[in-house]
């Protein structure tokens, strides 16, 4: 065999960025990496993401991880993916204008971040990371983005699931 596998009318090569054979052989390894900014709401994240693994009976083991915020997620990310200990990596946010800088541009550094971090190690991540528009310290802003962090938690978990499925 070439190390070539054929998909529809596309040629695929075999373990040249992300190779993902390697998630059907053991337990999904994944590390959850929280910034600490607005830990109460963010922490929901992995509340969302750990239930929905559960639920679905994937054999999997968390490992999370917490930094100072956002900006430091990308750096994390990459030391993370380069260790090989990980399937996986999911990197949870909460972004919000906090009058001093433009929070949009802290967020596309750190998406950007998560990309290159992602194509450099060839290891799956995932955002979680919301910056929004009108967030203010309200009982009812607080508990929109908890419940919302949740949601978003079991929807980075499903999206896992989907990249470990994937035979390419």
């Amino acid at each position: 065999m070439d190390g070539t596998a054929s998909a529809g009318s596309g040629r695929y090569r075999l373990g040249t960025v992300l190779d993902i054979r390697r998630f059907h052989m053991t337990k999904l390894r994944i590390a959850f990496i929280k910034a600490r900014w607005h830990a109460d709401i963010v922490d929901q994240a992995l509340v969302g993401f750990t239930q929905d693994m559960a639920a679905s009976g994937a054999d999997h083991e968390i490992t999370a991880f917490d930094v100072p915020g956002a900006f430091e997620m990308p750096l994390l990310a990459k030391k993370l993916g380069q260790s090989g200990r990980f399937d996986a990596i999911v990197a949870a946010a909460l972004v919000v204008d906090g009058g001093i800088y433009r929070h949009d541009f802290v967020a596309q550094a750190v998406v950007s971040g998560l990309m290159e971090a992602q194509m450099q190690t060839g290891v799956p991540t995932f955002s979680v990371s919301l910056t929004p528009h009108h967030f203010q310290p309200s009982a009812e802003h607080h508990a929109f983005y908890h419940a919302h962090f949740v949601k978003k938690g079991a929807e980075a978990a499903h999206a896992v699931r989907q990249v470990a499925a994937l035979t390419v």
